[in-house]
């Protein structure tokens, strides 16, 4: 099919796509300007997520804003003034069936992987309970068949997970299988709040890994949000840098690691120890106390 100009002449249909997750220009103030305890969560922040799968991670300190971005693209709060569109739609316009396939489709994984879970339903139930919700799977064996899927999707073996309860799991295996109940869904954005910083150390890699796999064996894409610019480096396409309820600076890992513009990205690349144990971090070991 050809769009008709007012001259006669003939074009190609545009191929322009909306974003599939965007944010413009949108400011969140809490408290009252009158009782003089207003303050600005954010400070017109615009943020866009294409269509094609990719890594997009947030960085900045407690306080920086992070947070409350996530909740606006979650639905979870509406801007003071600005606005989220999902495919190009805001969200305050859709109506039920729109808003429940956004909700399906733009997926959380939160910081805690202890308090998220009902320590009294197995972990069979928690993932169940999603898949009956929006009516993904008809038969009980289809469901199980899309958890198995799903679990060993993101590096758990089935036998080892299913039919336990929370507290039998540690808290990477946790993780994973919040990611998993993200998964299940068919989500095509998953947003990633601190999603390693309260689990080992020995078990950020495994985490970070199966975040990447997200995207490149499911095509689902991922807002990463973190404190941590170096797991922001190691799988992120694009970091963006928040300060004070602002973007303060944006663009690909390399550019921003190597090359940082704004001083509070050079405080924090600054801040970040290379991996060298030849450097001499001022720590005399002898003066330590026994």
């Amino acid at each position: 099919m050809c769009v008709a100009t007012s001259r006669g002449n003939w074009l190609p249909p545009s191929t322009w796509e909306p974003p599939l997750l965007e944010v413009r220009a949108a400011t969140v103030a809490f408290g009252s300007k009158r009782a003089d305890t207003l303050k600005l969560a954010l400070r017109d922040v615009s943020l866009v997520l294409p269509v094609e799968p990719s890594i997009t991670a947030i960085v900045g300190e407690s306080g920086s804003g992070k947070t409350t971005l996530t909740r606006l693209m979650l639905g979870l709060q509406a801007p003071t003034h600005g606005s989220v569109l999902y495919d190009g739609q805001d969200l305050t316009q859709l109506d039920h069936t729109a808003f429940a396939r956004y909700r399906r489709e733009v997926q959380a994984v939160f910081q805690d992987p202890y308090s998220v879970y009902n320590p009294f339903y197995k972990v069979d139930r928690s993932l169940l309970l999603p898949l009956q919700r929006f009516g993904l799977t008809k038969t009980r064996d289809e469901a199980y068949a899309r958890l198995h899927q799903c679990l060993e999707a993101v590096g758990l073996r089935p036998g080892d997970t299913l039919g336990r309860y929370p507290h039998q799991l540690s808290g990477g295996q946790r993780q994973r299988i919040m990611i998993a109940r993200a998964l299940s869904l068919r989500p095509r954005v998953i947003v990633a709040d601190e999603p390693v910083s309260m689990v080992d150390a020995s078990l950020r890699a495994t985490i970070l890994e199966s975040l990447y796999r997200l995207k490149t064996e499911q095509q689902v894409s991922l807002l990463y949000v973190t404190h941590d610019l170096t797991t922001a480096y190691q799988i992120a396409d694009r970091i963006i840098v928040m300060f004070n309820g602002a973007i303060v600076e944006e663009g690909e890992p390399e550019q921003v690691i190597h090359a940082p513009q704004h001083a509070y990205t050079r405080s924090l690349v600054s801040a970040v120890p290379p991996p060298d144990p030849t450097i001499d971090w001022g720590l005399d070991v002898e003066e330590l106390p026994a």
